[in-house]
């Protein structure tokens, strides 16, 4: 059977200026510089080197396999002086058979680069490229006869279930072999019960009456356990996790679960943390998760990279239908089509088991700085053609920029077709929205569209009376994330809807905000202690939890005698008081403005239901100058 030691402790890592220090894993080189602003974090080579023991193994009867779940981008992989493996790509799991060079003592040294270059990516976009081995590294000790382990870096298990016309659910199990043996396959429901079993590399089980994966309210899962048998003995052992559902997406009338509608309405994810980058733990991925419940989300896009097969266990737990993507962004590389076909495989195999995917990413906004459209095209065409023979079960899809227009090519390659628009941030006019969407769906009413990124910069320390564009005030996120949830209302027959984003994240490249290195559109500050108010209205509008929110918390001293204090609330009643008196009671949905009178400091109370909220404000004679943005100098107002 199979034994995993993990090697994250004691590791020798030579860094950027030569020197070598003491690190466990997971560990990036950039956790301060790639976070810092200025566009300069260093990108080239560093040299990770540890020493192990052998692992108890029989040398005649099992193997040991080296296994990386994410070195970032490239890594060559050397044991006592031979290499074992060269990777490229910075996102995915990948393995090498280890067993002829152990000695009772090894040195294993792994070079890692985040170098520019022109053939992997990501090479350039609105994020950090963080180098280092920031996920676990292993050592697997298995049966020389064993289910797949040098198959792109996948399970060597393969689930397709698929509901049928009466009801019933075919599971068929096709199992990759390194070596020889009997397969065997029982499938568990939830409880442990056994309720299908076969016997075969390539079965296919019919449950009767399959209880299905349906989302957040019922994320349903079974367990595939595939044993590998020889002469009546188990000498290895794979299971996964499987959900039965059944999904399409009507361009008229949006996405569907099962048979019945099912809008999709999320956030996007990025997986760093201040102060540590992409070397971040599980405990940080179930916050995360728990956040993203908490706001109501049932939808997630794991921009714009493979993320931690831990994250996608999580969106498998709780019901996020999800969207996976490669980091082909930005700008296509004539001589980096290999790794866009070696990424996207990798994403597939990888991740086919997992039934919270619904749809492959071919790409993201390639057309912002793409000189070659010819090649960039044939590569669309041959990536999209290549997930539908990998995965004829699930759909693709891209994400547009604003600068690419509905008539482009490129938007019409997939199945599915996403925009990134800031309408009412980068440019005037919140309004555009409702006309970009009404006219792309005049014109192709038969070419399914989502929202892939819209969004605003909102800085909690920044506030204003009178929120405009571009003053990175929370009240102007707030004001634009308010308009842009009517405009949804008004278009229901849009695929899916992602904000972007979930968490402030770091893009080395930005300055803006007045805090250097940050992209601050998210819902949540990047150490994750401040939700902004523009969380709470998504709740108000996604989440069954009921709560009651009043806004601008934050923005305490004002100049005003009269001030509008907004109350978020997913409770049809909110009654507010001051100083213990009502002042008024409310009526409505999701949003309820009140006007306060203030003389001196006001003690609010926000009633709806069981639910209060309080918050406290002044007047000053003088505004604060700590809530209005200083503008300085800098090398860069925005990445690009």
């Amino acid at each position: 059977m199979r034994k995993i030691v993990r090697l994250m402790k004691n590791w020798q890592f030579i860094g950027p200026e030569g020197n070598t220090t003491a690190v466990d894993l997971p560990h990036t080189w950039n956790a301060i510089d790639g976070q810092d602003g200025g566009n300069d974090y260093w990108r080239g080579t560093c040299v990770y080197r540890t020493s192990f023991a052998a692992p108890a193994f029989e040398e005649v009867s099992q193997q040991v396999w080296l296994q990386f779940e994410g070195v970032n981008a490239s890594a060559k992989v050397i044991l006592n002086g031979t290499e074992v493996c060269v990777h490229d790509g910075g996102y995915s799991t990948f393995r090498a058979n280890i067993t002829t060079l152990l000695r009772e003592e090894n040195i294993l040294t792994v070079e890692v680069d985040n170098t520019v270059n022109d053939h992997v990516y990501p090479q350039k976009a609105d994020f950090t490229f963080y180098g280092g081995i920031y996920r676990d590294v292993s050592l697997l000790v298995v049966h020389k006869d064993h289910i797949a382990l040098g198959h792109y870096g996948d399970t060597g298990v393969k689930v397709t279930p698929t509901l049928c016309k009466d009801h019933t659910a075919d599971i068929r199990v096709e199992t990759r072999l390194e070596g020889e043996g009997t397969v065997r396959v029982t499938l568990n429901d939830a409880e442990g019960n056994t309720v299908a079993a076969a016997e075969g590399k390539d079965v296919t089980m019919t449950l009767a009456h399959p209880h299905l994966w349906d989302g957040v309210k019922d994320p349903y899962l079974y367990t595939c356990v595939v044993e590998l048998e020889q002469g009546g003995e188990v000498v290895d052992t794979v299971s996964t996790r499987v959900g039965v559902r059944s999904f399409r997406v009507d361009p008229k009338k949006g996405f569907f679960l099962n048979g019945r509608s099912y809008p999709l309405h999320g956030v996007s994810r990025h997986q760093d943390r201040k102060g540590l980058g992409n070397a971040i733990s599980r405990e940080m991925h179930d916050e995360d998760m728990t956040l993203i419940r908490e706001l109501g989300a049932n939808t997630i896009r794991l921009a714009h990279y493979q993320h931690d097969q831990y994250f996608y266990d999580l969106c498998d737990e709780y019901g996020m239908v999800v969207w996976a993507e490669i980091p082909y962004i930005s700008e296509h590389l004539p001589n980096g089509r290999q790794n866009t076909i070696d990424q996207m495989e990798e994403l597939i195999y990888q991740n086919y088991n997992h039934p919270c995917i619904v749809c492959w990413g071919v790409s993201n906004e390639i057309t912002i700085s793409t000189k070659d459209k010819a090649d960039m095209l044939d590569n669309h065409h041959m990536l999209n053609d290549l997930c539908h023979k990998m995965d004829p079960t699930r759909l693709t899809t891209l994400a547009c920029y604003a600068m690419c227009g509905p008539f482009n090519p490129v938007a019409h390659i997939t199945d599915l077709v996403s925009w990134n628009l800031y309408l009412g941030w980068y440019v005037p006019g919140l309004f555009l929205n409702d006309l970009w969407l009404n006219f792309f769906h005049l014109v192709y009413p038969n070419r399914a569209l989502g929202f892939s990124e819209y969004g605003a910069e909102g800085m909690p320390n920044l506030h204003s009376e009178h929120p405009r564009r571009g003053d990175h005030t929370e009240e102007y996120q707030a004001k634009y994330h308010e308009y842009m949830l009517r405009c949804f209302d008004r278009h229901p027959w849009m695929w899916s809807t992602h904000v972007w984003n979930m968490f402030d994240f770091a893009a080395d490249a930005r300055d803006q905000g007045g805090e250097p290195g940050m992209n601050h559109k998210g819902l949540v500050t990047f150490d994750r202690k401040t939700k902004k108010d523009s969380f709470y209205l998504y709740k108000a509008w996604w989440s069954d939890e009921a709560f009651v929110h009043i806004c601008s918390k934050r923005f305490t001293d004002r100049t005003a005698s009269e001030i509008e204090v907004k109350v978020y609330s997913n409770q049809k009643t909110v009654a507010l008081f001051a100083d213990g008196q009502k002042i008024a009671e409310q009526t409505g949905e999701h949003v309820f403005p009140f006007k306060v009178p203030l003389n001196g400091e006001v003690k609010l109370q926000a009633v709806a239901g069981e639910c209060i909220d309080t918050a406290s404000f002044r007047k000053v004679d003088t505004p604060n100058p700590g809530y209005k943005l200083v503008k300085t100098k800098s090398k860069s107002a925005n990445w690009v």
